[in-house]
């Protein structure tokens, strides 16, 4: 049955406003709202070798917020939607980790999904984006609370790409368009995920008519994998952060 939520024991979560601790002597709070009118099953990863949060996926109503306290130095931090969670399988239509339960534990969102990206406290520095690189599957924004910086500010992806997806990067089911699909995703080819020698820096990878399509719609986020100069950001004086989906 859709719509339910569910934890590694596939027991239904709550839909109220929660706090995740991790117990920090510092820590950075990152606020998780769902602004849309169906509910998500938000999910969190860690990279570059560090140890997970305390919760790495749960289950948004509509309306509804969570607050997760992130170490002050999260380093290549992920926050995405999965959507229509099945209950009990785990299975999820988009951004699905493969875990079989609520949280994901490590593991990586499939495309297509809208990211988050955080690395925080890069030598007094924070870096953050919203990315399509990986394709869209929901509208998403990243607002900073305080800091500082000429890059520090609000950014999004408002625009739902699903409405304006080519047919070659749609991802359907019998509802309709569910997700859209980055070049590289659905074509597989080293100009368009920009790898091999041949196509590994800015100049020898340029944008795509295909990454175009959700540049041209979000100007903020990532569009492929050399976008840093328009979808790189970055906050001084450690702010705390809010995610919304469907902002």
């Amino acid at each position: 049955m859709l719509g339910r939520g569910f934890n590694v024991d596939c027991s239904p979560l709550d839909r109220g406003s929660t706090s995740d601790s991790q117990s920090l002597s510092t820590a950075v709070r990152i606020t998780v709202k769902n602004n849309c009118r169906w509910p998500l099953w938000p999910a969190t990863q860690t990279g570059g070798g560090g140890a997970q949060l305390s919760t790495t996926g749960f289950m948004l109503g509509p309306g509804a917020s969570r607050d997760l306290e992130v170490p002050s130095k999260w380093t290549a931090g992920r926050i995405w939607a999965r959507t229509q969670c099945d209950h009990p399988s785990g299975r999820c239509v988009t951004g699905d980790c493969g875990s079989g339960a609520g949280n994901c534990n490590g593991r990586t969102g499939a495309p297509p999904a809208t990211l988050a990206e955080f690395t925080l406290n890069d030598n007094g520095k924070d870096w953050y984006d919203v990315s399509n690189v990986d394709g869209s599957n929901v509208p998403m924004s990243i607002s900073p609370q305080g800091g500082n910086g000429p890059k520090c500010r609000h950014i999004d992806c408002k625009f739902d790409m699903n409405r304006a997806c080519p047919n070659e990067l749609a991802v359907r089911t019998p509802d309709g368009v569910v997700g859209c699909k980055s070049g590289c995703e659905a074509f597989r080819k080293p100009e368009l995920c920009c790898s091999g020698d041949n196509h590994n820096t800015r100049e020898k990878c340029p944008p795509s008519n295909w990454s175009r399509v959700f540049k041209d719609k979000c100007p903020d986020a990532y569009s492929y994998a050399y976008d840093d100069p328009t979808s790189l950001f970055d906050c001084y004086g450690a702010p705390n952060y809010v995610v919304t989906f469907c902002p």
